[in-house]
């Protein structure tokens, strides 16, 4: 995840806390890409990095195992993971308050195939493949 994602998730769920406090939500190893120094969170199995995608990748890929790489929000970062041919997937949650207002998904032109469309309570599930893709390689999950 890019760290604006990162820090979300830090105001969202630990907002007034005391850090000692904090208890990562997640127990799969998490990358943030960031060139900035950001808070820990602690025992958190969170890597911090300013390498690039492609740098990274690998380690991404060999500790998920046989499960897929998650890019969560961040369209910079998804775009970078599909520059470098790292992405296949694109799956995007649409809530009416996105509609009309906000940043743009992704900030460069993807060649997308829609190959699911379902409805979850409010939210509208969308799934793409990525065109002209590489073999083993990342999906973008955006909440």
């Amino acid at each position: 995840m890019g760290s604006t994602t990162y820090e979300w998730i830090l105001d969202h769920e630990f907002g007034g806390k005391d850090p000692a406090e904090w208890k990562w939500p997640y127990d799969v190893p998490c990358w943030v890409f960031t060139h900035r120094q950001l808070p820990a969170v602690p025992d958190a199995r969170i890597a911090f990095t300013s390498a690039t995608v492609a740098a990274v990748h690998e380690q991404m890929v060999r500790a998920a195992g046989d499960r897929n790489v998650w890019i969560v929000g961040g369209g910079d970062l998804a775009g970078q993971f599909a520059d470098a041919g790292l992405l296949d997937e694109v799956i995007v949650s649409i809530a009416p308050v996105t509609l009309g207002g906000g940043a743009p998904l992704l900030p460069r032109r993807i060649e997308l195939r829609l190959d699911e469309l379902g409805r979850n309570g409010d939210f509208v599930g969308v799934r793409f493949s990525v065109l002209r893709r590489r073999p083993r390689q990342a999906t973008l999950g955006l909440p």
